[in-house]
């Protein structure tokens, strides 16, 4: 904890004010006291990371944290891990994913709004507000942003993404530990900074010459496909040929990346063509181990990296998406299915609604038959639906249910036949 009192605290800000229990929290994950630990880890997370929001003192919690999860008690590291990873990155960054973290846009969108700007508009609020309550809640808030305790989203996260990429050369060893739990961590939190992979990829290469762990193995797998680019094609292939289902689909989806990538020369029709085969078949039976990417969704993540290889087989692309709708949760459903869509129909239908069967290929059908199950519909399902409309296709579930020939459910609220 050297240096941990040299931070002026006080004049830091996390989720719930001022940050000096911060200190506090940071020495109790290094006690003896595991309900203690356990309790400063909960905190530090709803404090400094609160529901994917970074705040001015969380950069300052990082060189902390990366000592811990290096030399701190083992049965903490693992958690510091994770938390390092979150301060990173949340759940809305990695929707980037196939492609990674796009850095340079990413930077560019930060520095869009200064602190005049939001001064100015605090103020604009604040001459406009006839509530007292609020008006001085806005008083509040705007001498916070004054102070540099609070700033815009995007730049405090990534303020917090740059304190950790400044110790992630000291964190790599860990890729090396003996508990699993860490080397996975460790690996996945080096997936997201391609500005370093010049350091990294080297490091995960060696581990992956001796990894026994096929979750570890997995995990960084795609990393070195989220970092690197198609010279690493040599060593990713042979990994399609392993016994362990996981595996396979992380080779597949790392060579699907690096040869879907901007600039990329291509993986040739034949490797193309195994690496559809792969993913697809993952598709159809998803591998049953956990992984933190995509947030534990592997379906979801074969959707994106099918998606992503269309131009290459459309009709096998949609196929495996279609099993994929079905077996990924249902908040991740609307993004794959809109996407899709695209894909499968990228003009409206013509001359009216094409019969279902002799009309439509194989990829379609089942496309459209995984939407009528997994939607989404109703509320959450408008953009959907009106997309389905656009192309002149059943655009309410009942009605798309019929169109598919689908018996009914008995879950359709509505039963007319909306049709284009």
């Amino acid at each position: 904890m050297e240096g941990l009192d040299d931070v002026d605290w006080a004049e830091l800000g996390h989720a719930y004010g001022r940050a000096q229990d911060l200190p506090g929290q940071l020495t109790a994950l290094c006690g003896q006291d595991e309900a203690a630990r356990e309790s400063a880890l909960t905190s530090l997370f709803g404090n400094i990371f609160h529901q994917g929001t970074r705040y001015s003192a969380s950069p300052y919690a990082v060189p902390f944290l990366a000592r811990i999860a290096l030399a701190g008690p083992r049965p903490v590291r693992d958690g510091v891990l994770s938390l390092l990873i979150r301060l990173s990155i949340d759940w809305h960054d990695e929707y980037d994913l196939p492609g990674g973290i796009d850095i340079k846009a990413w930077r560019a969108a930060a520095a869009e709004l200064s602190m005049d700007e939001a001064l100015a508009w605090y103020d604009e609020q604040i001459a406009a507000e006839p509530d007292d309550d609020k008006r001085n809640r806005l008083k509040e808030i705007r001498a916070e942003w004054a102070a540099g305790r609070l700033m815009d989203s995007r730049a405090s996260a990534l303020l917090s993404y740059d304190a950790v990429r400044a110790e992630l050369p000291g964190l790599l060893p860990l890729l090396h530990d003996p508990a699993p739990a860490v080397r996975t961590r460790a690996a996945y939190l080096s997936a997201w900074f391609p500005e370093e992979a010049a350091t990294v990829l080297p490091c995960l290469l060696d581990r992956l010459q001796v990894e026994d762990s096929v979750t570890v193995t997995a995990t960084n797998l795609v990393a070195v496909g989220l970092l690197g680019d198609i010279t690493l094609m040599s060593w990713l292939c042979p990994y399609l040929e392993a016994t362990e289902p996981l595996i396979r689909w992380a080779a597949a989806t790392a060579l699907a990346r690096i040869g879907s990538a901007e600039g990329a020369t291509g993986l040739g029709a034949d490797l193309m063509g195994r690496v559809i085969a792969e993913l697809t078949t993952a598709a159809a039976d998803t591998p049953k181990q956990a992984i933190d990417y995509n947030e534990g969704d592997i379906p979801g993540y074969i959707s994106r990296s099918l998606l992503s290889l269309a131009d290459h087989d459309r009709e096998s692309v949609l196929c495996g998406v279609a099993d994929c709708l079905t077996a990924m949760p249902s908040n991740h459903t609307g993004a794959t299915a809109k996407t899709a869509l695209d894909v499968a129909f990228p003009e409206p239908l013509r001359d009216g609604l094409a019969p279902f069967v002799g009309e439509l290929t194989e990829g379609q059908q089942r496309f459209l038959q995984a939407v009528v199950t997994a939607g989404p519909w109703g509320a959450y399902g408008k953009e959907l639906e009106g997309s389905l409309k656009s192309r002149r296709l059943p655009d309410t579930r009942a009605a798309l249910r019929v169109y598919v020939g689908l018996p009914n459910d008995g879950q359709d609220e509505r039963t007319e036949c909306v049709w284009g």
